[in-house]
């Protein structure tokens, strides 16, 4: 039976049901981490992007939430510099996707869907959750958080992807403003999508723990932009990827402290 948003927020701010385990990507050849539930067959799968400089640790909290709801969750640890190539990151990415599909995992426990496939990100981590899509069929559902512009353009690719997307921005956000980031790339996806931006978000609110970067960077980690977007993005995947309608009212109205800038298409979109 679906909750109300209220009781579905309260529901996705714990942690799921699953025990988490934690593995090395670099054992498969790409530096990086995978967590996934201790075990399950035919699991839903998510590949995740860091932000420009910033080490995979500072989003262990969001992985740990996502594995912990059922998903394998693979995030490559490549392109970390202050120059990185968007290109070879988006490849990376594409990379820890064959990982997911085609390795067993948890000792041969764990194996996933792979009909049930998404990209995510943070920064430019999330402009190439957006390239990898439009490039990769097999990615069914899109959701990232302070989308950062990349090179090739994320916008320009957007217009490729047709699955369903939630873009969650920061109103606060110096370093990817969402009206040059995140707002271009929404107007321009092809599919259904959802643009939402969270109150007092900085760029780095979307983090976890000190990190050096945070004295070079705008804003700092902000436990409340993390709760948000941990609750709304496992909320999204959860319904496009394996059809959960339980937590579908956080999709289709808004929470408090977090507005619905944009919407186009169906607000709850599955393709499970």
């Amino acid at each position: 039976m679906a909750l109300t948003a209220k009781q579905a927020f309260k529901e996705l701010s714990r942690p799921g049901p699953h025990r988490v385990m934690r593995g090395d990507l670099a054992l498969v050849g790409l530096p990086g981490a995978v967590l996934t539930p201790e075990s399950g067959k035919g699991l839903p799968a998510v590949v995740f992007g860091h932000g420009w400089l910033q080490p995979i640790k500072r989003y262990h909290g969001f992985m740990r939430h996502l594995a912990s709801w059922g998903f394998v969750v693979a995030a490559p640890a490549t392109q970390t510099g202050p120059l990185p190539s968007h290109r070879l990151f988006t490849a990376d990415m594409r990379t820890a996707l064959d990982v997911c599909t085609s390795v067993r995992l948890g000792e041969g426990r764990i194996s996933v869907n792979p009909e049930q496939l998404g990209m995510s990100g943070h920064s430019l981590g999330g402009g190439c959750a957006v390239l990898a899509a439009a490039e990769d069929e097999r990615v069914r559902a899109v959701g990232t958080m302070g989308l950062s512009e990349t090179r090739p353009s994320a916008i320009d690719a957007a217009r490729e992807c047709t699955m369903p997307a939630l873009h969650l921005s920061g109103d606060e956000d110096l370093i990817s403003p969402p009206i040059g980031h995140a707002e271009p790339v929404t107007q321009a996806w092809a599919g259904p999508v959802q643009l939402r931006g969270i109150d007092k978000a900085t760029h780095l609110g979307f983090t976890e723990n000190w990190q050096w970067t945070d004295l070079l960077l705008d804003g700092k980690p902000q436990s409340k932009t993390q709760k948000i977007s941990r609750i709304l993005l496992t909320a999204f995947f959860l319904r496009v990827l394996t059809g959960n309608r339980e937590y579908s009212a956080l999709l289709e109205e808004e929470i408090k402290g977090c507005s619905i800038d944009y919407t186009r298409g169906p607000a709850v979109p599955s393709l499970a």
